[in-house]
């Protein structure tokens, strides 16, 4: 009988996995939306509504582009190294900021040691049902995303936080200066290939910071 039970349990799994298709290669646009009140400042608010996020991956290697009208960050992250590169535009400065392994983990080191738990609550985005989970983070602060469990981003680490999530986050929550939760939600995803060169490092025009 336990043998049995053991088969069975080993077929469920690969029948799940089998399930799962591994995104080697997309570009995935999100839109941003916040719960408006008075609170807010307006300039914030009508900056937020124009910021777009898109995110490219290629194999190994994501970029994810945040674009507003007052300034744009890029994030170039290669999966093998796990060195990233982030680059920013505030008015005619650009910056350029390099992290090996160690400094990539340590910019993110407040998400380490998150707990997921995943609730019974979907959602379909984009044609995929999507699961809800909820990150709880050391410091007691937590957010909300959907994922889709039947697709998984070669590169899961275009956000740090999704490194452990077992599919495709389509739509996340994340916080603003003042406290406030935004949300990115998934409007389009587009599976044609990525061209190579987006994912090239500048080698003028930045200045490097430390």
């Amino acid at each position: 009988m336990k043998q049995i039970l053991a088969i069975s349990a080993f077929l469920m799994v690969v029948h799940a996995n089998a399930q799962q298709r591994v995104v080697a290669e997309c570009t995935i646009t999100y839109a941003i939306s916040v719960e408006e009140d008075n609170s807010i400042d307006k300039e914030l608010l009508a900056s937020l509504k124009a910021t777009t996020k898109t995110v490219y991956i290629k194999a190994n290697d994501s970029r994810a582009d945040l674009v507003s009208p007052t300034f744009k960050q890029t994030v170039l992250y290669n999966k093998a190294s796990g060195a990233a590169v982030i680059l920013r535009e505030i008015g005619p400065n650009k910056l350029m900021t390099r992290m090996d392994n160690a400094k990539w983990a340590n910019e993110n080191k407040r998400y380490e040691g998150a707990v997921m738990t995943i609730t019974p609550e979907t959602k379909t985005i984009l044609g995929y049902e999507c699961k809800k989970a909820t990150i709880r983070l050391k410091d007691s602060s937590s957010y909300n995303l959907y994922y889709a469990p039947n697709i998984v981003p070669s590169v899961r680490e275009f956000e740090f936080q999704f490194k452990e999530i077992p599919g495709f986050v389509l739509e996340y929550e994340a916080q603003v200066p003042d406290g406030k939760k935004i949300t990115y939600t998934a409007t389009k995803i587009n599976f044609s290939p990525v061209q190579a060169s987006r994912f090239d490092v500048p080698v003028n025009g930045y200045r490097l910071l430390d």
